[in-house]
C-alpha cells in the first residue's frame, strides 16, 4: 500500500464519524464507536474465508458436548488466528436489513459469536451500549454500510477485479496498527488533549525508550523467545514499538527471534484499545493466554498493577513503562482492606525486601504518587537466568530522584537499586515533551546485567536540549525527539564518556548517612510557691500539695543548676517525710519546676547517659564519600560550633537521592561592568540635549 492509498483509507474511516455520528454522538465519543467497529471489520474479513467451515465444525463440537474453551482451540486451528466467530452472520451479511429491531438483534448475535478475547474487547469498549445508542438514533445500519463499503478494504488480502487485477491493496498488520494508532491520536488531539496525554506516550518518545532497551544489548540477542512487559501499558504503543525494534535488530544480526508481549492496564477502554491494536498490528501476539505455575492467565490483564497483579511470579526480559505519576493510589489500599496509615501492613512481596532476621526494607512511597511502586513492581520481574538479564526502561517525573526521607519508601527503593548496582543511567528529557504536561521527565535505565565498564557506576545524561521544535503545538507538547535526536542521546548512553552532557559517578556519590545531632539537656530547678500552685492545677498532680510543701521546706527555695542533684535532694526529702518516690513525682518536678539554662549542668538519665534537648535536635546529611566519614564530619562541621553536640546512634539511617541540578546547572553569565558602563554612555549620548528641549531651556 502506497502513501496515497493509505491516506485515502484513513480519510474514509475518519469521515465515517462526520457522515454517520454527527448530531447523534458527542465528538469525544466518536472513537468509542469508530475504533471498535474498525477492529471488528478487520477481524470479520480475516475470518470470512473460513466462516462456513467454522460453523460446520461448531455444530459437530456441540453434538459431541465439548466445552466452549476446548471448542475454541479446535476452531482456532481452522481460522489460523487466535479468535473466531460462531454466529450465523458476517458483517457484510447484515447489510441491507431495514428493520431496526431485527438489525439490532442480529448484530448483537454477531457480537456474541466472537471468541473470548474479542468479547473482552467488546466488553471493555462498552460496544453493546454504543450499539443501543446507534440503534436509538437510527445510525446502526448506516455505520455497518460504511464499514462494508466496496470502495475500502480492511482485509489482509487485496481485492481483485473480475480480470484478476488488484483493485484495492491488502492492509498488512503493521499498516493496520499504524492506521489504528493514527486514528486514536487524531481523535484525542481533536477532542481532548488531556485525555491524549493520559492514554498514550508520544510515539517519538516511545521510540527512544525502545532504543534504550534494545540497542545496548542488541549484539547479545540470540535465536530465542523474549518477553516484553508493560505494567502500565495504556494503548500498547510501547510494547508494539519495542517488539519492532527487537525484531529489526535480531534480523540484522541473522537471529530468529520470537516475541511474547505482556501488559496490564487499569482503564477498561484504554485496555480494550491496547488489546485491539495488538490484535491488529502484531504478528507475534499469538494466543492471548499463557500458563504459569499450572494456571491459565491472560497476557493482557485489566486491573490495577499495584493491588491486583495480573502476572504474579512472572519474569521478563524487558520491562518498559510510563507509569502514572502524581496520582493518589488510595483505592489500592482499600482493595487490600487497609487504611492510608497502614502502609506497613502491605504484604505484597514486590514492595519490600527482606534484610536480615525479622527485618524488611519497605519500598512503599507516599499515598499521593504511585510511580515508585511501578518501579518496584518491575524490579520484582528481573530474570537472573538469561544472558541479557532484564532491562527496565521507565519514565518518571523529577520527584522520584529525591522525594522521601532517608528510611522512607522512595529512598529505600533508590538505595536498593543503587547498592545492588542495578542503576545503569538516568536521562533527563526536555520539558514540554508530553501532551498534557510541561514538566520535564526522566528515563530510568535499570538492569541486572551491567557491562563490565559500568559496574559500580551510574551515568547521568542531560538531554534537555536535545530536541526538535514542532511546527504546531499538540497541547503542551512543543517539541519532539526525532531520529537524529534519538541517535544523539543513544550515542551519549553507549559511548559512556564523561562530558558536559554525560556525567559518570561511582554508586556511592548518591548516598548519604542521615545523622541526628543532639545537644544535651541543661536545666536549672527551683521549688517555689508559685510553681507549686501551677503544678497542683494539673489533674495528674492535684494531690501533691503536701509533698511539694515539704519539698519547699527542705530545699528552702534554693535554685539548682544541677538537675540530677536536685532530684537526689527531692528523693531524700520525700523519704524523710514518708513519701514514696514514683515516676509521677519525677514528671511533676521536670514539668513545673525546671527551665532550660545553657549554663546549667547536663541532665543525665538513670544509666548516666546524656538526655538530649529535643528543641536543639537537628539532622545532618553526611555524604557517603565524605573523607573520614561521620567522625570527620562531626569534627569539621559540627563540634567547632557546638562542642557538646553528640550523635543519636539509634536514629542513624542511610538514604539515597539524585540531583541533576547539582551536576548540570549552568548559572547565567552576568554582564561585565565594562559592558554595562558602555551601554549607559551610549544612552547618554543618544539623549544628549533631549532634556533641555523638553524643559524648554
Amino acid at each position: 500500500m502506497n502513501q496515497s492509498q493509505y491516506n485515502q483509507l484513513f480519510a474514509f474511516i475518519w469521515n465515517i464519524a462526520n457522515d454517520v455520528l454527527v448530531q447523534a454522538f458527542n465528538k469525544g465519543d466518536y472513537k468509542k464507536v469508530i475504533l471498535p467497529m474498525m477492529v471488528l471489520r478487520r477481524l470479520d474479513l480475516l475470518l470470512e474465508p473460513t466462516h462456513e467451515e467454522v460453523l460446520k465444525q461448531k455444530k459437530r463440537l456441540d453434538e459431541m458436548g465439548l466445552p466452549d474453551d476446548a471448542q475454541e482451540q479446535v476452531l482456532f486451528n481452522i481460522t489460523k488466528y487466535p479468535f473466531c466467530n460462531t454466529s450465523r452472520f458476517t458483517m457484510k451479511s447484515l447489510r441491507g436489513e431495514t428493520n431496526p429491531i431485527r438489525l439490532k438483534s442480529d448484530f448483537e448475535e454477531y457480537l456474541d459469536g466472537f471468541s473470548r478475547d474479542v468479547q473482552d474487547i467488546i466488553e471493555k469498549f462498552r460496544l453493546k451500549q454504543q450499539v443501543e445508542n446507534l440503534n436509538q438514533t437510527n445510525r446502526l445500519g448506516a455505520i455497518i454500510e460504511k464499514f462494508t463499503d466496496d470502495s475500502i478494504n480492511l482485509g489482509i488480502n487485496p481485492v481483485l477485479d473480475k480480470y484478476g487485477n488488484e483493485k484495492l491493496p491488502g492492509v498488512d498488520n503493521h499498516t493496520m496498527g499504524t492506521l489504528f494508532e493514527e486514528l486514536l491520536r487524531r481523535f484525542n488531539e481533536e477532542n481532548s488533549v488531556t485525555e491524549a496525554g493520559e492514554h498514550f506516550t508520544p510515539r517519538d518518545y516511545v521510540a527512544l525508550m525502545a532504543d534504550i532497551a534494545v540497542l545496548p544489548i542488541a549484539d547479545n540477542l540470540r535465536s530465542a523467545t523474549y518477553k516484553i512487559y508493560d505494567g502500565a501499558c495504556g494503548t500498547g504503543g510501547i510494547l508494539s514499538i519495542a517488539e519492532e525494534r527487537i525484531l529489526e535488530n535480531a534480523q540484522q544480526r541473522g537471529k530468529n527471534v520470537k516475541i511474547d508481549l505482556y501488559g496490564q492496564e487499569l482503564q477498561p477502554e484504554t485496555f480494550a484499545t491496547c488489546k485491539a491494536d495488538l490484535m491488529l498490528s502484531s504478528d507475534n501476539v499469538g494466543m492471548f493466554t499463557y500458563k504459569h505455575a499450572g494456571k491459565a492467565r491472560d497476557k493482557f490483564y485489566c486491573g490495577s498493577t499495584i493491588s491486583d497483579d495480573g502476572h504474579p511470579g512472572m519474569k521478563f526480559d524487558f520491562c518498559i513503562s510510563n507509569p502514572p505519576f502524581g496520582t493518589p493510589w488510595k483505592a489500592d489500599m482499600e482493595a487490600w482492606g487497609l487504611k492510608e496509615n497502614e502502609k506497613d501492613k502491605i504484604a505484597d512481596p514486590r514492595f519490600y525486601h527482606p534484610e536480615g532476621y525479622e527485618k524488611v526494607v519497605r519500598f512503599v512511597p507516599s499515598i499521593g504518587d504511585p510511580q515508585m511502586l511501578f518501579l518496584a513492581n518491575n524490579l520484582s520481574r528481573m530474570n537472573d537466568d538469561s544472558e541479557i538479564g532484564t532491562r527496565i526502561v521507565e519514565v518518571h517525573n523529577g520527584s522520584s530522584l529525591f522525594t522521601g526521607n532517608a528510611g522512607g519508601g522512595e529512598s529505600n527503593l533508590r538505595k536498593y537499586i543503587i547498592e545492588h548496582d542495578l542503576l545503569e543511567a538516568i536521562i533527563a528529557m526536555p520539558e514540554k515533551d508530553f501532551y498534557n504536561t510541561g514538566i520535564g521527565t526522566f528515563i530510568w535505565v535499570v538492569t541486572n546485567r551491567k557491562e563490565e565498564r559500568r559496574r559500580g557506576k551510574v551515568q547521568l545524561i542531560d538531554a534537555t536540549e536535545i530536541k526538535t521544535p514542532l511546527r504546531k503545538n499538540l497541547g503542551e507538547k512543543n517539541c519532539e525527539t526525532n531520529e537524529d535526536d534519538r541517535k544523539a542521546i543513544m550515542k551519549l548512553l553507549m559511548d559512556f564518556e564523561d562530558n558536559e552532557r554525560s556525567r559518570i559517578f561511582p554508586n556511592e556519590e548518591f548516598g548519604y548517612i542521615e545523622i541526628t545531632v543532639d545537644r544535651p539537656l541543661r536545666l536549672k530547678a527551683q521549688v517555689t510557691n508559685d510553681r507549686i500552685a501551677m503544678c497542683i492545677q494539673d489533674k495528674k498532680f492535684k494531690d501533691f500539695q503536701d509533698w511539694l510543701s515539704r519539698l519547699l521546706e527542705e530545699t528552702g527555695g534554693k535554685e539548682y543548676t544541677n538537675f540530677n542533684l536536685f532530684i537526689e535532694d527531692a528523693k531524700a526529702a520525700s523519704k524523710k517525710h514518708g513519701y514514696k518516690w514514683k515516676k509521677v513525682n519525677y514528671d511533676a518536678l521536670m514539668k513545673y519546676f525546671t527551665e532550660v539554662c545553657p549554663e546549667a549542668d547536663i541532665v543525665l538519665d538513670d544509666k548516666g547517659n546524656q538526655i538530649p534537648d529535643k528543641a536543639l535536635s537537628d539532622t545532618e546529611q553526611v555524604p557517603l564519600r565524605y573523607e573520614g566519614g561521620v567522625d570527620a564530619f562531626m569534627q569539621n562541621e559540627v563540634l567547632p560550633y557546638t562542642p557538646d553536640a553528640f550523635i543519636n546512634e539509634d536514629k542513624t539511617v542511610i538514604g539515597y537521592e539524585l540531583s541533576f541540578t547539582k551536576y548540570f546547572y549552568k548559572p547565567i553569565q552576568l554582564r561585565s561592568l565594562e559592558t554595562i558602563a558602555a551601554d549607559i554612555r551610549s544612552i547618554e549620548e543618544n539623549t544628549d540635549g533631549m532634556l533641555n528641549k523638553i524643559l524648554g531651556i
